[in-house]
């Protein structure tokens, strides 16, 4: 485990100057669970509101968007977990296709800032420090960034806020993680944003039904399976070039 010295001697910094960022980001967390936001990041927060938002959302569309973007960069950034349902409110709100290209651009700029933190605080360290199988999976980074880091956001087998951390352990470029992070999440960014536009009829039948609306009410298998066809295609390239790689030389 890195200690304070390792991160002194690694990086010539003040140990406080790289933690800073992270503790920044620590301290946002707390207070976004202290001021109750997670009750108002729900499917059924959004019932509830859903007129009066859509109301606002009308009169004042620049200033929304806006607002929408500056609100869930910092979400992704301070790492609350809450990128479906926000995605999904900014198809209902927005519309599929400006609620996907507003939450393409957030998401990336949030990831990005949560990358700087961790990769400040934490790189240098734990690359130097890495076993054999980290060392070798930093090589393979090394060699195909884009590849397995779209790939990985194409599929989102793991949760967002971990795979916006865990490239800082790695020597990635920060255009490359941008570049990466923004194409691979658009599919699935997409198809939230577009589920969320049709969010209306699901509110009325889970009303219907007595019951709160779930985020299980909007995806179906046919997704979730489209994401992985998805991540499938996009690995086709990279498991090409690692089996002409182990080829013996003609």
């Amino acid at each position: 485990m890195a200690n304070k010295e390792d991160v002194a001697q690694a990086t010539g910094k003040p140990v406080w100057r790289k933690f800073l960022p992270l503790g920044v980001v620590a301290a946002g967390l707390a207070a976004g669970y202290a001021a109750g936001l997670q009750d108002y990041l729900s499917l059924q927060a959004l019932a509830e509101q859903r007129e009066t938002l859509k109301a606002y959302v009308a009169e004042n569309q620049v200033g929304s968007a806006i607002g929408f973007v500056v609100a869930y960069a910092l979400a992704v950034a301070f790492s609350f977990p809450a990128a479906s349902i926000l995605t999904i409110f900014a198809g209902f709100l927005f519309g599929w296709l400006l609620g996907g290209a507003l939450t393409a651009i957030a998401a990336t700029i949030g990831a990005a800032a949560i990358f700087l933190a961790a990769k400040s605080a934490f790189g240098d360290v734990l690359r130097k420090r890495a076993g054999p199988f980290a060392a070798k999976l930093a090589e393979g980074f090394a060699k195909d960034a884009f590849g397995y880091l779209f790939v990985l956001r194409l599929a989102p087998v793991f949760p967002f806020f971990i795979m916006n951390i865990a490239p800082a352990f790695f020597d990635i470029k920060l255009r490359t993680y941008v570049a990466a992070t923004f194409l691979g999440i658009l599919p699935g960014t997409f198809a939230y944003a577009w589920l969320g536009q049709g969010l209306d009829s699901v509110i009325v039948s889970a009303a219907a039904a007595g019951r709160e609306v779930s985020i299980s009410d909007l995806v179906t298998p046919e997704i979730t399976f489209a994401f992985a066809g998805l991540a499938i295609v996009a690995a086709i390239p990279t498991i090409v070039r690692k089996i002409r790689g182990r080829s013996p030389a003609a």
